[in-house]
């Protein structure tokens, strides 16, 4: 008969399922966060079989976005009404009186023609005649 007291082993933490799943924590995190621009916006570009290459470097200019519902963006704030008068205010803070600067209008591809239309009456109405329109080069053509 053995009547010593048995011996106690200290109890162990082990840390090797503990860091397995710190580290499968920040895989899920990594893999699942997104870093794109929250407040871009999504605007599909009509196509075109020649495009002009963009300049190297760009001259300030005053952006309109115009989305598939009609909405107009001015260097990507969005208007409060959706009206002439609005819009060539808009456009006339944006381009701090300069007459001469030009006007990039970028047009979901199912927005209102009235919409664009509207963009070049502003741009008429404040004497500013340098517009461009952006659209996406079809895949496949090289110029």
């Amino acid at each position: 008969m053995n009547l010593r007291p048995r011996r106690r082993d200290h109890p162990r933490v082990e840390l090797t399922p503990l860091i397995d799943v710190v580290f499968l924590l920040l895989i899920f995190f990594m893999v699942s966060t997104t870093f794109d621009k929250q407040t871009r916006l999504e605007v599909e570009l009509p196509e075109a079989e020649s495009v002009v290459q963009p300049q190297e470097d760009k001259p300030e200019q005053v952006d309109v976005v115009i989305d598939s519902k009609g909405r107009f963006f001015v260097n990507d704030r969005e208007l409060v009404t959706h009206d002439v008068e609005t819009l060539r205010r808009a456009i006339e803070k944006a381009a701090d009186g300069n007459t001469d600067m030009p006007i990039v209008v970028s047009g979901d591809r199912s927005a209102p023609y009235q919409a664009a239309m509207t963009v070049l009456d502003a741009a008429g109405q404040l004497g500013m005649a340098r517009l461009s329109f952006v659209a996406k080069q079809v895949a496949g053509e090289a110029p």
